[in-house]
């Protein structure tokens, strides 16, 4: 519901302190202030910026700047206050939050009738070595940037690149990284690497058939039920599934797309307030990737998850703070899902899974839905359910 049914301000000025400024955090922030004005919020992140992160196998095409937004910059749209810093519960900080309603930081502490945690999921390690990349690499410096920086490095007549990971991400860079190379007439090799039979395999089977059949007409070789070992200088070092043996291929770079950590989840009931000792904590709720709702709702880690549960929370806080104090259950499901396969290919499904749709119908979906944030992000709510 994208309206506030049974509530009635008590007229009190909340205050509502929001760690994380990922698309949960931005979605629960604008839905605050669109319901309540006046709400003072504090918005707490140790980046300087948020990250258009869903758009980031872009940065082939275009610049990373296109998807930086500074969180000064936030702050003085919205009327909020931005503080940089990092902020790490455990349970009993969390009840001693809930009975106190404050937060201490190190040199401050703030006050709060509410708050929200938003952190996310951080993305999985990868190696500290300098042929090595992983999804991390890429908010700090453009794909086109990175990828030319380490191909001019390497001395090698005959390059290759290895992408690890067959989900949605190593998917999208996957192809945006071989029409790159196409567009500056390089003729490193490119070749995916993943662990399952199948690319996209939480995807119904039409996204893998449709997939694997482009990757094979645009040369790039495939992998599969193949562990990722190691890269060293000129090689990457593999294992196959069934049998663990190990084998090597020439590789002047390895590009680790290894998923998301699922450490650090809260779990929340249906309204998104985190439960501690079987009890939810009233004033304290959490939304997006490191967050579990016990609900019908979506629990993927997805932009589209993520601004629906900070949309709700928004919602409930307030419904929480007035009369008679109602809250909303989270039921939405996903409406659909579109992986971009570059800039004029795409796969996905929308209404139904099993209404596949490729090609530009495709990625003209997956645009609406992107830039439906792009109009949240200053404050325009096209969100209908």
């Amino acid at each position: 519901m994208a309206f506030l049914p049974f509530y009635i301000s008590k007229q009190k000025r909340l205050k509502v302190v929001i760690i994380g400024g990922g698309y949960a955090g931005i979605a629960a922030l604008t839905t605050l202030l669109r319901y309540a004005p006046d709400t003072d919020i504090t918005i707490i992140d140790p980046r300087e910026q948020h990250i258009k992160i869903t758009h980031l196998h872009e940065t082939f095409r275009y610049p990373l700047t296109d998807l930086l937004v500074p969180f000064t910059d936030i702050a003085s749209r919205y009327g909020c206050r931005y503080i940089a810093a990092s902020v790490h519960f455990d349970q009993d900080e969390l009840q001693k939050c809930q009975e106190q309603k404050q937060l201490i930081l190190d040199k401050e502490v703030l006050s709060f009738d509410y708050l929200l945690i938003v952190s996310g999921c951080e993305s999985s390690a990868t190696d500290p070595t300098d042929n090595v990349l992983g999804l991390q690499d890429f908010t700090i410096a453009a794909g086109s940037d990175l990828l030319t920086k380490l191909l001019n490095k390497n001395n090698q007549s005959e390059q290759s690149i290895s992408v690890v990971g067959g989900g949605a991400t190593g998917i999208q860079f996957l192809f945006e990284i071989k029409q790159f190379l196409q567009r500056i007439k390089s003729n490193a090799e490119l070749r995916l690497i993943h662990s399952g039979e199948h690319v996209l395999e939480q995807f119904p089977h039409g996204f893998s058939t449709y997939v694997q059949s482009r990757m094979q007409d645009m040369g790039i070789a495939f992998y599969p039920n193949t562990y990722y070992c190691g890269q060293q200088s000129n090689k990457v070092l593999l294992a196959e599934k069934q049998t663990e043996k190990q084998f090597e291929l020439s590789s002047s770079l390895s590009i680790l797309f290894l998923g998301k950590k699922t450490q650090n989840v809260f779990t929340a009931n249906a309204f998104g307030q985190v439960i501690e000792d079987k009890s939810p904590l009233s004033n304290i709720f959490v939304a997006g990737d490191c967050s579990y709702y016990q609900s019908l709702g979506s629990n993927t880690l997805t932009a589209q998850s993520a601004v629906r549960k900070g949309k709700l929370v928004a919602r409930n806080i307030l419904r929480h703070s007035g009369f008679p104090g109602l809250l909303e259950p989270y039921l939405h499901r996903d409406l659909g899902y579109v992986v971009s396969l570059g800039p004029a290919d795409a796969v996905g499904w929308l209404g139904s899974e099993s209404n596949l749709i490729t090609g530009m119908p495709a990625l003209a979906i997956k645009e609406l839905v992107e830039a439906q944030y792009d109009l949240l992000l200053v404050g325009i709510d096209t969100y209908l359910v």
